[in-house]
């Protein structure tokens, strides 16, 4: 389970085209296990992307269901998804709706990925709204590739497990 976070950092940036500097606020998502660490690895983030000052203004939980990162995509878009769920006990049906973050070139293709990344889903869903997010980039806990995993941790299938019990 992700413990995602949406920060916004404010750092003086120089136009590329006019060479002048001005004040800029950018978001980020960043998957941490608390407000304090999101914080701290923004910090350690914005560091290699920021030459300069820069301060963290603001931290908030993100309620995204999923995050679909596409590498041929250039923007965040938000989707919000509906499906029906039925309560077994209860004997009712309840409408679920759920965010999502998709990486895509423009709506049209944030569609087809998410119909994409969905095709698995046993449930028939809708797509009510996308949107272009003011998120520029995220930060997951643990990078492919697992780079950045501490050395205490391995991963599973690394494990060795006793079958003589």
């Amino acid at each position: 389970m992700q413990n995602l976070f949406e920060c916004k950092v404010k750092y003086t940036k120089t136009d590329e085209n006019t060479g002048k500097e001005k004040k800029v606020t950018e978001t980020y998502l960043i998957d941490a296990v608390s407000f304090t660490e999101a914080e701290s690895r923004l910090y350690k983030e914005m560091e290699m992307m920021i030459s300069g000052e820069f301060i963290v203004t603001g931290i908030r939980k993100a309620n995204y269901t999923d995050i679909f990162p596409f590498d041929d995509g250039d923007r965040w878009f938000k989707s919000k998804i509906s499906y029906v769920s039925v309560d077994e006990e209860a004997g009712k049906e309840k409408k679920i709706s759920n965010q999502i973050l998709v990486m895509a070139n423009d709506v049209k293709d944030a569609w087809d990925k998410i119909h994409e990344s969905m095709k698995g889903m046993t449930v028939d869903y809708e797509i009510n709204a996308i949107s272009e997010s003011p998120i520029l980039d995220f930060f997951p806990y643990f990078k492919e590739g697992g780079e950045d995993i501490p050395d205490n941790l391995k991963p599973l299938a690394e494990e060795v497990v006793d079958t003589d019990e």
